[in-house]
């Protein structure tokens, strides 16, 4: 079986908790399938040669349906994350007197476990956390570092182009050093309440006794390209049968020993046996030795990790304060830009305002920024805030005109911003994320990631190693010849579209939300903000609305939820609109006097529990 054909089916036949359609000839359905795979085929040609350009399309996570709106509201405290099993054990720890970064540290663990596509120990993350005492918001970078051998040439061919993007994922050459248990220990030693050891109880616990495969976990196994390339990976999600490896099937009870061993190890050293001690060396051996493509990572490298408390960067938009995660993510800057542009577009256009025109063309001169300044501000200097300043987004907005599209978008020129060319980085959308509120009224909003759909497909102690290092940009220059700020460097870490939020009101929090989604993300959290800051949306319903993407080449509207009046009307102003499935993974709390209302994506498998 290719690579290819584990992802030539669309989602024909799934099960949707809504309304179904079946076909009316097995004809049909043969001569459906027969298109969509011309057009994948298309498709996976053009990555081999186009991948470094970071083309938006590369291998998306699989769409898994679309279910009903998912909402509930609770009293004291609540947990929504992407899968039953963590929000559960999120609710757990709240109700023993957890805080939420405990909670937090509880739901990863079981993520890692269930959800073991999108993170986990072997990836990194940021997280935006309130304390309520003290009425202080925190930023924290656990983000993965490139190795201390990396440079800017790493990802280029002997013959000075970039390298084919599979062929840089696949394997230990793409995986950065961990970095989101560092940052969740860290975290746990600032804001926890309960001991360590006790938030590792509902993974292992799950891990020794199993748990179902879900329909969401079955269909990636199934699509995702060159996912069994790795014998411990084949042995666990796999099963021998004739043409090849076939996932096991949906409601197989999926054990993991050796995740509960290693979580027991973490569990009664801590940190410190994953960056320094057995886990650290097994980590380091697994990517030296990856058959696919040796890596070059550490102990040494391993050892050095940090993770990163940062200042939040926030912005007003109308009565509000949004607040999010600063560089070497992208998020908060761009989500923050397009917030403010698409205001200050409707404050000058007023009745003649049409905010999805306002929101496309925003989108794409914030992506423009996004792309030119973002990187790792330890190595590059990035205009933060000057990129979020309402003077200056006030100023570019002015761009946005009702009569025409923008047919050049280029970066601006915010308050002493460097000068620098512009890159993308091929950042795919396979991540979670998970909003909680304890009963003291501590906020969690953290977004985690091993990159693309099962990382680098590296397995090491039952969990999978990342593929981070490919969010840096390929080529160190811009065409021009110029250094790009997101190019590799020793200990670097790559530019992230992540973007954890949490949203003010009177100086006390009111939302906490975030998405998976790559470079949408960005789009996904900016627009249902909008939704529910601006048109006063229950959260529930706002998320649950048709996304748009504009990151700078066309404009993607959801298919089978984008209004065909809209799309029309997008069309006729000149936009290059295509009707597309989208994999957002959208988890929000909106904070209110008479208790906590949460929503979960009805894209994904995500649950909301609470008390």
């Amino acid at each position: 079986m290719s690579p290819l054909d584990k992802i030539v089916r669309p989602p024909l036949g799934l099960r949707y908790t809504g309304p179904r359609r079946a076909f009316p000839t097995a004809a049909l359905e043969d001569n459906l399938l027969k298109a969509h795979k011309t057009l994948l085929t298309l498709l996976w040609l053009c990555l081999g040669t186009f991948a470094h350009a970071s083309d938006p399309l590369i291998v998306p996570e699989a769409a898994s349906g679309f279910g009903q709106v998912k909402s509930a509201r609770y009293q004291t405290a609540m947990a929504v994350t992407a899968n039953p099993h963590a929000s559960d054990a999120a609710k757990w720890v709240l109700q023993k007197g957890g805080s939420a970064v405990d909670a937090a540290i509880a739901a990863q663990l079981v993520l890692g476990l269930v959800e073991p596509q999108s993170s986990g120990i072997g990836g990194g993350a940021f997280m935006l956390h309130w304390q309520a005492q003290r009425g202080v918001l925190e930023s924290w970078d656990g983000r993965e570092t490139a190795p201390a051998t990396a440079n800017d040439t790493y990802f280029l061919q002997a013959d000075g182009t970039p390298m084919r993007f599979f062929d840089a994922v696949i394997g230990g050459r793409s995986v950065g050093v961990p970095g989101v248990l560092a940052m969740l220990e860290s975290a746990h030693r600032a804001h926890g309440k309960l001991p360590w050891a006790t938030l590792f109880e509902p993974a292992i616990r799950l891990a020794e006794q199993g748990f179902a495969v879900s329909e969401r976990l079955h269909i990636l196994l199934e699509r995702m390209p060159k996912v069994a390339v790795n014998p411990y990976i084949q042995r666990y999600f796999f099963t021998r049968a004739d043409g090849g490896w076939q996932p096991k099937p949906v409601g197989h009870v999926l054990k993991n020993p050796a995740y509960a061993a290693t979580l027991g190890r973490i569990q009664k050293h801590g940190s410190e046996d994953f960056y320094r001690g057995k886990l650290a060396q097994a980590i380091v051996d697994a990517v030296r030795n990856d058959p696919n493509s040796a890596g070059e990572l550490t102990l040494q490298d391993m050892a050095n990790y940090r993770a990163i408390k940062r200042d939040a960067l926030c912005a007003s938009f109308r009565e509000y304060s949004v607040c999010g995660a600063p560089p070497p993510s992208s998020g908060a800057t761009t989500v923050l830009a397009i917030l403010g542009m698409l205001d200050a577009y409707e404050q000058r256009m007023g009745l003649r305002a049409d905010w999805q025109h306002g929101f496309i063309e925003a989108s794409r001169l914030a992506f423009a920024d996004r792309n030119h300044y973002v990187g790792d501000p330890d190595f590059v200097e990035v205009p933060s805030q000057a990129m979020v300043d309402s003077d200056y987004l006030r100023q570019r907005a002015t761009l946005i005109d009702n009569a025409a599209v923008l047919a050049d978008v280029k970066p601006g020129n915010p308050a002493a911003a460097p000068k620098r060319r512009s890159a993308s980085s091929p950042e795919l959308p396979s991540t979670t994320h998970f909003s909680i509120v304890d009963r003291w009224g501590n906020v969690v909003s953290m977004t985690s990631s091993i990159e693309t759909a099962f990382g680098s497909r590296v397995m090491v102690g039952g969990f999978l190693l990342n593929n981070q290092l490919t969010d840096f940009s390929f080529s160190p220059l811009s065409n021009n010849g110029a250094l790009v700020a997101n190019r590799v460097a020793a200990g670097k870490r790559p530019r992230s579209s992540m973007a954890p939020t949490i949203v003010f009101k009177n100086q006390q929090p009111v939302l906490a939300l975030g998405s998976p989604g790559g470079a949408r993300i960005i789009d996904y959290v900016a627009a249902s903000l909008y939704r529910i800051l601006a048109l006063n949306m229950p959260v529930g319903e706002a998320i649950a609305e048709g996304h748009i993407i504009a990151m700078g080449r066309g404009v993607e509207m959801e298919s089978g939820k984008a209004d065909p009046a809209t799309v029309a009307r997008m069309r006729g102003r000149g936009h290059p609109v295509t009707l597309r499935d989208q994999t957002s993974g959208l988890h929000v709390i909106h904070i209110t006097e008479q208790g906590l209302l949460g929503g979960a994506d009805p894209r994904r498998e995500g649950s909301i529990a609470g008390f």
